[in-house]
């Protein structure tokens, strides 16, 4: 049954307009309410980021909750993981966090997390939908809610973190830069790293509500860059609105993305005999990734885009690493979902171990090159049921001969067909991308 409201990661939009609306959060946090309450006893924690709406659908969550009779328990700014914690520690029904992650300040959404810590099964999510269409109606008196507001909530978050890595480590003579984005890891992370020994410079942690991501964090990567040079920093971390994104500089201001991450935190666990099976990519990590991992006889195998994804695969094979090259990075050792600060101190950890800067330790990932050509079609059959274009994708990936692929898919949001090819040589990738972009833009005529 499709969904009308949830998307893969909660539900997100345009401020003010429909369903990012205050009446629609009312009517939401009514409808998680009573659903959640069909569970028994009901308490909801909700936290947010630092963008100016989040107090006003805040608010109109909190009154809707309670008037299904949820007592709230209200974090603040907070990041998204530390959400999905602290449900758990708290022992909730659910978390709810108000954040659009690495969108602008005019854009917000809501994200759930179940009492584990983990997304909502898709049968909550349905009857979630399904009280929104059903006219509203508040508890008796007596059994409206209450709203507490936890005040410990980063201390608790703070430390939680620490315990991810061996007690006594220390990063002392380590000089780190560190990007908050104006976001909610603003507060905690400078902390986390000054509380274990780091030289910390931080960056874009002056939220006012309408700079979150403004040309800083990890999807602007040059200010980081940047600071780490001017700086001569060990490495820089870039976080993005929410703190579930986290992307390196090292410290020749390179960008160390998610795959690189990702390599360097599965290989120190497989040297430490603790990685327990393989790692989860997805359809857009790098090829060099898979190879990579393939020479360490480390399994490997792809999700569909999204951590929402990523994270199924884990749980259906008991894996515990997994993530995405735009930097969520998912440690299923120490929690349930994508944690940047968390990620980002395990890396640090392997670097330390292996005594290594991180230019040097990233150096056995060779990234394959890639080159991908966005091609517009004018709806009707999808160019990529074409026989023509089935037969040239399978002719290119068996040239490659598993030392490349091919990956052709349409856009969720775009009449778009985005053609993708990697490999070990770049004039032969571009060459063959080119071929299917030319090939698909012909069948779609």
């Amino acid at each position: 049954m499709s969904k009308k409201y949830f998307g893969t990661d909660g539900i997100r939009g345009r401020v003010g307009e429909y369903p990012i609306t205050p009446d629609f959060m009312l009517k939401l946090g009514w409808a998680a309410g009573m659903a959640f309450r069909k569970m028994g006893a009901c308490k909801v924690l909700v936290g947010k980021d630092t963008r100016i709406s989040g107090y006003m659908f805040e608010s109109a969550l909190e009154a809707g909750l309670t008037s299904a009779g949820a007592d709230v328990m209200l974090l603040g700014p907070m990041p998204t993981p530390a959400i999905a914690y602290l449900s758990r520690t708290f022992q909730a029904e659910a978390g709810i966090v108000i954040s659009a992650s690495h969108n602008p300040h005019d854009d917000n959404g809501i994200k759930f997390f179940s009492g584990k810590g983990t997304k909502l099964p898709d049968e909550l999510e349905l009857m979630i939908e399904e009280l929104l269409d059903t006219p509203m109606t508040v508890v008796e008196s007596s059994k409206i809610g209450k709203v507490s507001r936890i005040n410990d909530a980063s201390g608790r978050y703070i430390e939680f973190c620490k315990s991810s890595v061996p007690t006594g480590t220390s990063f002392s003579g380590l000089k780190i830069v560190i990007d908050c984005a104006h976001g909610a890891t603003y507060k905690v992370a400078p902390s986390v790293f000054r509380e274990l020994g780091a030289d910390v410079v931080v960056l874009s942690a002056q939220p006012n509500g309408l700079n979150i991501n403004d040309n800083c964090g990890s999807t602007h990567m040059g200010p980081l860059q940047a600071a780490v040079l001017a700086e001569h920093a060990d490495l820089g971390i870039a976080f993005d609105g929410d703190g579930d994104r986290v992307l390196m500089v090292d410290h020749t201001g390179a960008i160390v993305d998610g795959d690189d991450l990702l390599f360097i935190i599965a290989r120190d666990l497989h040297e430490r005999g603790k990685l327990q099976g393989g790692v989860v990519g997805t359809l857009m990590s790098n090829l060099g990734l898979e190879l990579a991992l393939a020479d360490l006889s480390i399994p490997f195998v792809r999700a569909n885009v999204g951590d929402r994804y990523v994270i199924a695969e884990l749980q259906e094979r008991n894996w515990l690493i997994g993530g995405e090259n735009s930097g969520h990075v998912v440690c299923f050792n120490h929690t349930t979902t994508g944690d940047a600060i968390i990620a980002a101190l395990q890396v640090l950890m392997a670097l330390k171990k292996r005594n290594e800067g991180l230019a040097q330790t990233r150096q056995a990932l060779r990234k394959c090159p890639q080159v991908l050509i966005n091609v517009r079609f004018g709806g009707g059959e999808s160019p990529l049921e074409h026989p023509a274009v089935k037969e040239a994708s399978a002719r290119v990936t068996q040239a490659m001969a598993g030392r490349g692929r091919v990956l052709l898919r349409k856009s969720g949001t775009e009449p778009l067909v985005r053609v993708m090819v990697e490999g070990e040589d770049e004039a032969q990738v571009r060459g063959y991308a080119e071929e299917l972009a030319k090939l698909v833009t012909e069948v779609s005529a």
